[in-house]
């Protein structure tokens, strides 16, 4: 029956109670409940080898409490994403003390992690601002993939337009003819200085540029009809974050635009551009704006051709719900 509550065979309740009981592990599971982390991740927060953090995760990933995938030559883990196992998962660690010290200190050490990854993306922006169109052109259509965006979004007039992960601003550029007023959201003051002057340049004045992250908006909820996130995804640590902060200031009826890649296996990627993300499936993205309550309304899938080194680059347009608007077609497409 729909919405009964998923319960677990007291074989299996006990295999996860065992998996779960044990101290490290707990803290694993607390660590997952707040963000998806690797291996690598786990060894620095905990301090503990390779090994043993591998057995850690074996034994709650056989037990369902946690669930692995890999992306290259990594493998990111989070707690599970749904029935029984997740609702057991949260219980245990929603009944650990908040202030027990060694939780307090893997929070601790968890956030400087996170700021580590921060600030190797926000580096690699600084060094590379101003040839940073000329270098994402190395590895996608950019022209291609500009066209489709234009397409897939029709000529229909939106009051405001937010850009998350702005860059250069070309996509304030790109859409000025269809918003009244847009912002563009940018975490690297290097990259938000070449926007500004491309702005000047071209004297784009109903648009303009902020300094801000993406994960917590300075913005108030249901306050623009069109956003994009486009090839800004595959830096974060929690794309699924970035994706509720998005569906947070879309209004009703408004439209989310997320452009990015495929799953590939380009590692060098990761180890030169720093990329967290190896692309998205457009299951793990179906599930993650399910989860936010936004409808699919189109996939477009724009192949680069034939060869290993090949990316493909994957738009998908969603829509809020909340208000329907009558004629709109939905389907996926394959370019």
């Amino acid at each position: 029956m729909t919405g009964a509550l998923q319960t677990l065979d007291s074989e299996t309740l006990v295999t996860a109670l065992k998996a779960a009981g044990e101290s490290t592990r707990l803290r694993i599971l607390a660590l997952l409940s707040e963000s998806e982390l690797t291996v690598k991740d786990l060894t620095s927060i905990l301090g503990q080898s390779q090994p043993r953090i591998s057995r850690h995760l074996k034994l709650l990933a056989d037990a369902n409490l946690i669930t692995r995938y890999p992306e290259g030559a990594w493998v990111y883990y989070r707690v599970a994403e749904g029935g029984a196992e997740r609702r057991l998962a949260d219980d245990l660690v929603a009944l650990c003390d908040a202030d027990d010290p060694a939780l307090l200190r893997d929070r601790e050490w968890l956030a400087n992690v996170k700021r580590e990854h921060a600030a190797e993306a926000l580096r690699y922006f600084a060094r590379n601002a101003a040839a940073w169109d000329q270098i994402r052109s190395l590895h996608l259509p950019d022209a291609a993939v500009e066209t489709a965006m234009v397409s897939l979004l029709g000529d229909r007039p939106v009051d405001r337009f937010l850009d998350l992960g702005t860059g250069t601003g070309r996509l304030l550029e790109l859409f000025s003819g269809l918003y009244r007023t847009g912002i563009g959201i940018d975490a690297s003051t290097a990259m938000l200085a070449v926007a500004r002057a491309n702005l000047d340049k071209i004297g784009l004045s109903h648009a303009q540029v902020r300094l801000g992250e993406i994960m917590k908006l300075p913005m108030p909820r249901d306050s623009f009809d069109l956003v994009a996130i486009h090839q800004v995804l595959h830096y974060l640590d929690d794309p699924a974050e970035a994706l509720a902060e998005a569906a947070r200031v879309l209004r009703p009826g408004g439209r989310l635009l997320i452009v990015d890649f495929a799953p590939h296996n380009l590692e060098f990627l990761r180890e030169k551009h720093a990329h967290r993300r190896l692309g998205f499936s457009h299951e793990m993205m179906l599930g993650w704006t399910r989860q936010l309550g936004l409808e699919m309304d189109k996939v477009l899938d724009l192949g680069a051709g034939a060869g290993a080194d090949k990316l493909t680059v994957t738009l998908w347009l969603l829509r809020d719900p909340r208000f329907n608007i009558a004629g709109a077609d939905r389907g996926l497409e394959t370019a």
